[in-house]
């Protein structure tokens, strides 16, 4: 059974207040998206939710249970964090709610969630009609509650945000937990004169939750084709990556840096315009987090016929080397690849994993031009 997080914290985060059930995007929690405003008793049945709007900004559908601070239910496989509420999603249940955005703007989700007693929970989050599955079968904190990020393109000046538990038990009641739900506009990043690559510093990417310390899990395309960290996709099955900040990490320039927690299940890659036959120079950074992840830390990169293999080694308390792979360009466009070598755990047995940032990928030379023979 995980322990309840030590992180108090978290509760002056999920204080709230009231706020319209329509509203203009700007970043931070939805109105009432930690939940802290109770529903109302008549819409309540013990701790299930009956009434369709009965939770204030938000409206449900399916078996939905409200957890108020301290409550504890028999079956659940974990306790809320100390001062939080959270909605429970049961068979084939829902929550929504309607926001207003700016019609073409990328947005990206985070929420805070948790399985609280089968195993294969997952959850669909979708803004018609777009949509993605995100398992959260595996647990990469030891507290049990990790922070899902999902992106999507406004099609409209008004949509819905919905999220919604797919599986049906012989217990109704059980399913994911979320306490926490916030927004943030994305904005495309360029490249520049000085890096080929969009957003090689990682300073862009899915929100996180200021009280939280364990970062932002960040889906395959496969469940998000916008990708919440823009210019980059990662390709896995069920794999993800791990946002990380620099108030609650060492990351190794800026504010902000990916983990690669997934071992080779994962890979984080960029496609790039390039010229067939000239060359290049790809640089990054490899680090750790500070977060306890001991060992000799190793990340994969590749790029054309090149690859290079960066060991880092990691005592758990921070720190980086840099890394340079040169490489002739094959073809018109060129994949940016990288991954971590193995699966590493911390000793609480969660998963952990190099930590990636200050990428940048710069033209060195063409090829000479060919003399004519005469």
């Amino acid at each position: 059974m995980a322990n309840s997080m030590p992180c108090v914290a978290l509760f002056l985060l999920l204080v709230g207040v009231a706020a319209p059930a329509v509203f203009a995007v700007t970043e931070g929690l939805l109105p009432n998206g930690n939940f802290a405003q109770r529903p109302d008793k008549s819409g309540m049945k013990g701790v299930v939710v009956t009434g369709r709007n009965a939770i204030p900004s938000w409206e449900i559908s399916g078996f939905v249970e409200y957890i108020e601070p301290g409550h504890k239910e028999e079956d659940m496989i974990l306790t809320l964090p100390e001062g939080a509420s959270a909605v429970r999603l049961g068979n084939d249940a829902t929550i929504r709610q309607l926001i207003n955005v700016t019609r073409k703007t990328y947005y990206s989700v985070t929420f805070v969630a948790a399985r609280s007693c089968a195993q294969a929970e997952k959850l669909n989050v979708s803004v018609d009609p777009e949509f993605g599955v995100l398992p959260i079968q595996t647990v990469y904190t030891s507290t049990g509650w990790d922070s899902y990020s999902w992106a999507f393109k406004a099609r409209h000046t008004t949509v819905t945000l919905s999220i919604h538990n797919t599986g049906v038990e012989e217990d109704p009641a059980c399913g994911p937990l979320i306490i926490a739900v916030a927004i943030k506009t994305l904005y495309p990043p360029y490249r520049t004169k000085g890096n080929m690559l969009r957003n090689g510093d990682f300073e862009q990417g899915p929100y996180i939750f200021p009280d939280t310390p364990w970062g932002v899990l960040v889906p395959p395309i496969l469940e998000d084709v916008h990708s919440p960290l823009p210019g980059w996709n990662i390709m896995s099955d069920t794999k993800v990556v791990k946002y990380v900040d620099a108030p609650h990490h060492k990351v190794p320039r800026g504010e902000r840096a990916v983990e690669l927690v997934a071992g080779r299940e994962c890979a984080l890659l960029q496609e790039v315009p390039t010229v067939a036959g000239w060359s290049y120079r790809l640089s990054f950074s490899v680090g750790d987090a500070a977060n306890g992840c001991v060992g000799s830390l190793a990340v994969e990169a590749y790029a054309a016929r090149e690859s290079l293999k960066v060991r880092y080694e990691s005592l758990g308390t921070g720190g980086s080397k840099p890394a340079v792979l040169e490489f002739t360009a094959i073809a018109n466009t060129t994949r940016v690849v990288f991954q971590s070598s193995d699966h590493l755990l911390k000793s609480d047995a969660t998963l952990c994993g190099p930590v990636l940032d200050d990428v940048k990928l710069v033209g060195v030379r063409k090829p000479a031009p060919r003399r004519l023979r005469l």
